[in-house]
């Protein structure tokens, strides 16, 4: 298996992104140039903000009116005082109607940067190499697009109405403390403020070291779980249960101990910004007192004041939370973006054509491939298919077969060296038509958690009901179908293992007549299959071959004795080829391997026959 390179190490090890440039990066998926809809919403929404953030601002002094007018006598009195009430009460709902439109008319905005984002990542992995996929953990990336996308709304939320509209609360609570009771009252909040957000960040930024801790250990739990439950049948084999649950429980044990240090640490950032904000409105109120003690004030201002700094206090007692979640989301959305700034190994050329195939001859040429530099597997490897013939790739267990497959796909590039399709690099034509043009029946076919015809159809998009009942009559599937009551549509379990190992080869070869490429390469493709429904196998893959170039890579020597040609690699070099005649009268070591495994197939023999 191709090794961990740094591009796809796991999240926990990465260095962190910085917060400003990741918010940066996500600011064009909130301010779409190409959709003025979603922007009108925006500034509709910032424009309600401040309506309600106004008529916040303005309801302290309706009360502060409405105690003053309780201390004067007369009818106009208990009018006004009245009409302040009504005022009051009217005030508020207004606010709540701002504040419930403002969240209707963005929660499109928010829905569809999500979205957008989410489909993006999605579409780069699927961009992303083989090195990138054979070397990741599915459950940690599935957790880091999970925890990404989920973050991006509640983040937004709380940026665009819970911070601005503090910050415009403290602006106006600052006049007005100016104007009302002048410079003394307006340092002390402002201190206060300042003293309460370090408080809150430095707590927090420990807080986001252990939340950190905690995601990556939640990924390793969710990756050891994943891990284990795709591999069920192996568990079993092995009777292994009780080591998965023991690597599980150990997983969520250090889980639980990080987030028990996380919420503990919660509650001292409780105690201390509660402990900030009761001495300023202690503070501030006992000098209210004082100057209505000197006549200076109104009962009405102490009021007044206390309800100021209550509504100030409201947002800056989330500012915790709401820095913590700001952090986080940050923190996510950098996974997210570490994931589409994965290197891509494999890309198309600026201007790349698309690949015409004509007659659809391969060849390698002089070849050189290796999945780590200092390990070489391909040594100058050169050979040609012609077009419309059959070839077989032959060899030893680690010789280098399915690497040819790997590179004809263009899962990875060659270090030097060409692979050709009718003379045309390989890299510098489109991968899509290169893929287009090309059609495997792979050892393990692994099928959709879905029915029978869908994955049999999802070798062509587009591809008709009359196609896809075609192929599955030209990949002998037919009896099958007429056995099962619902046919086609037949559920075929995760990995297509409510099948038998024939049965999933018989859907792969129907999935491929539906794609109907020009060039063929079945890789070990009967080789986990007993002998009788190997042999109906091949039967179905050379009807399938017929009028097709094919390249089959076997271990079973048996399975290609009528290939045009038999090539025979042997440490990443073509050690021999020609036909299964000639190569036994060369006795070379295509003639050892086929004595060796005759001489198998005989022992083989002998052992069923004396049972």
């Amino acid at each position: 298996m191709p090794p961990e390179n740094p591009h796809t190490a796991p999240a926990g090890r990465q260095p962190r992104h910085d917060g400003w440039l990741t918010l940066r990066r996500f600011i064009p998926y909130l301010w779409p140039r190409d959709n003025p809809a979603l922007r009108w919403r925006i500034v509709v929404s910032s424009l309600l903000v401040l309506i309600s953030t106004g008529v916040q601002l303005a309801l302290p002094y309706s009360f502060k009116w409405a105690v003053d007018g309780m201390n004067v006598q007369g009818p106009r009195a208990g009018q006004l005082v009245m009409i302040c009430v009504l005022a009051y009460a009217a005030g508020r709902f207004v606010g709540v109607v701002f504040d419930n439109v403002r969240n209707i008319v963005f929660e499109r905005v928010g829905q569809d940067a999500t979205r957008k984002l989410a489909e993006h990542v999605f579409a780069r992995l699927h961009r992303l190499s083989m090195r990138f996929h054979l070397a990741r953990r599915t459950g940690e990336v599935t957790k880091v697009i999970e925890r990404g996308t989920k973050s991006i709304d509640t983040m937004l939320y709380f940026m665009l109405f819970n911070i601005a509209p503090t910050v415009l609360q403290l602006v106006g609570v600052a006049i007005i403390f100016g104007i009302s009771f002048g410079k003394g009252l307006v340092l002390s909040t402002a201190l206060a403020v300042v003293a309460y957000i370090w408080v809150t960040r430095a707590i927090t930024d420990w807080r986001t070291h252990l939340r950190e801790k905690m995601n990556r250990l939640d990924g390793q739990a969710l990756a050891r779980a994943v891990d284990s439950l795709l591999n069920y049948e192996t568990v079993k084999y092995f009777g292994a249960e009780a080591r998965e649950e023991a690597r599980y429980a150990q997983a969520t044990g250090a889980y639980a101990d990080a987030a028990v240090k996380s919420e503990n640490s919660l509650g001292l950032l409780n105690i201390a910004q509660s402990l900030v904000t009761n001495l300023l409105m202690a503070g501030a109120l006992a000098e209210t007192v004082v100057g209505w003690w000197h006549g200076t004030y109104t009962a009405g201002q102490l009021v007044f004041v206390q309800m100021y700094l209550t509504q100030l206090f409201r947002p800056l007692d989330m500012l915790g939370m709401v820095y913590r979640t700001i952090r986080q989301g940050l923190t996510d959305m950098a996974e997210m973006f570490r994931l589409i700034d994965t290197e891509v190994e494999v890309a198309d050329v600026p201007g790349a054509p698309a690949l015409v195939v004509r007659r659809a001859a391969v060849a390698f040429d002089n070849v050189v491939f290796g999945y780590e530099p200092d390990r070489t597997i391909l040594h100058g490897l050169s050979f040609e298919v012609p077009a419309g013939s059959r070839v077989a790739i032959v060899g030893p267990s680690g010789a280098g077969k399915s690497t040819i497959g790997r590179l004809l796909f263009r899962f990875y590039d060659p270090a030097s060296g060409r692979i050709l399709i009718d003379g045309q690099d390989i890299r510098l034509v489109t991968q899509a038509s290169l893929r287009a043009a090309l059609g495997i029946v792979p050892q393990d076919s692994v099928l959709f958690n879905d029915t029978i015809g869908y994955n049999i159809a999802y070798g062509r998009e587009g591809a008709s009901p009359a196609e896809v009942l075609a192929a599955a009559q030209g990949a002998a599937i037919t009896d099958l179908l007429a056995r099962l009551p619902q046919g086609l549509d037949t559920e075929v379990g995760e990995r297509g293992l409510k099948l038998s190992g024939g049965e999933k080869q018989r859907v792969a070869i129907a999935r491929t007549l539906v794609k109907n490429p020009p060039i063929l390469l079945f890789d070990e493709a009967t080789s986990a299959l007993d002998t009788r429904t190997e042999q109906d196998i091949l039967g179905t893959l050379r009807a399938v071959a017929t009028d097709r170039t094919t390249i089959s890579i076997a271990h079973r020597l048996s399975t290609i004795v009528d290939s045009d040609t038999i090539l025979v690699i042997d440490q990443g070099r073509l050690a021999e080829q020609g036909s299964h005649a000639d190569l036994l009268r060369h006795d070379g070591l295509y003639a050892e391997m086929w004595l060796r495994q005759a001489a198998e197939s005989s022992e083989d023999a002998m052992a069923e026959a004396a049972q």
